[in-house]
């Protein structure tokens, strides 16, 4: 299976909301939300991949760095990259219905084990979209899963059937509390205080991940009330019109908390060299989203993990021109 046949089976089975573009950037699909598109006039999703096209990478070729080593530890896993699949949600309302929610999670997590790396499960308006996820991770043997930012006794119960299907860790998309289609179906959402997210942490002793931070505050604020992780992340620019790209802010959140803390970050990954580029900004990993999904829609299990597979290759050649022997080689320093 390869990505041209992935796309064009994915826009046929997509067609009417999604349109496959050649330069997924958001314009095309702007303010459809629900659907594919970035909130409002699709600045924030479009500032995504603007922001990542303007990180620009010395090429060095004169050193050793032949082979490059792209294996990583993260949360008692070994990694083949840091690459994982992003948590997302929708197959109905976003994606069309042409696969189930099941059918959707289950090619995103499992693609992403068969590649070698890891996979989320994510949360929604529709409980099955939760436990579909948690049935994924649980057939697959490992896998993250993401709850939004419900009531906290609503979260709590989630996590506890989380720690059941054996989850590798646990997360929280704070930017959720923003969300449009959770406010459509009637499921309250909201922002959470530092000590709210305390208290979640302590709910499990499973690593806990904040997803949705922006901010060097809040980042901080997300370390202080214990969580092992955060992604810089604006939802897809899903969320709010007009915020900054992920690439923009991470620098200075990485600044800050580099070391302390695990830092990912998503946001208009679409090749391997984004993921380097995020690598040197800060990140400890990366996630990766609307391709994946279109390739679940695409061709399933076997279609995500050959997108995986893509952007593994495409990070190891990007790796051997910038003189990176590991991925702890992928530092400031190589960035123009």
């Amino acid at each position: 299976m390869d990505v041209k046949t992935i796309r064009e089976s994915a826009r046929e089975k997509m067609k009417g909301f999604c349109r496959l573009c050649n330069t997924c950037d958001g314009r095309a699909c702007a303010g459809e939300v629900p659907g594919m598109g970035g909130a409002g006039t699709g600045a924030a999703f479009m500032e995504n991949l603007r922001a990542l096209a303007s990180v620009k990478l010395h090429m060095r070729t004169l050193h050793d760095a032949k082979n490059p080593d792209l294996t990583v530890e993260l949360f008692g896993q070994t990694l083949q990259a840091p690459i994982m699949g992003a948590p997302i949600t929708g197959a109905s309302y976003n994606g069309g219905g042409a696969i189930s929610e099941l059918e959707m999670v289950t090619a995103i997590v499992q693609g992403s084990a068969e590649a070698g790396l890891i996979g989320w499960g994510g949360d929604g308006a529709d409980p099955t979209m939760y436990h579909s996820g948690l049935e994924a991770i649980q057939k697959t043997g490992k896998g993250l899963t993401c709850i939004k930012p419900r009531s906290q006794a609503a979260i709590i119960e989630r996590i506890e059937e989380a720690e059941k299907a054996g989850v590798t860790a646990i997360s929280v998309d704070v930017d959720g509390a923003g969300l449009v289609t959770m406010a459509l179906k009637g499921q309250p959402v909201g922002p959470k205080t530092k000590e709210e997210l305390a208290e979640l942490v302590k709910a499990t002793k499973l690593p806990f991940i904040v997803k949705g931070i922006m901010t060097v505050d809040e980042a901080i604020m997300a370390a202080e009330a214990g969580a092992q992780a955060i992604v810089v992340s604006n939802h897809g620019g899903r969320i709010l019109d007009h915020t900054p790209g992920a690439a923009t802010v991470l620098p200075e959140i990485a600044h800050e908390l580099q070391g302390k803390i695990k830092i990912f970050a998503d946001g208009g990954v679409r090749n391997g060299t984004d993921v380097l580029k995020y690598l040197a900004l800060g990140a400890d990993a990366v996630l990766v989203g609307r391709p994946i999904m279109q390739a679940a829609f695409g061709g399933g299990t076997e279609a995500v993990k050959t997108v995986m597979e893509k952007y593994k290759a495409e990070l190891h050649q990007a790796m051997i021109v910038t003189g990176c022997r590991t991925i702890k080689d992928i530092t400031p320093e190589i960035l123009y």
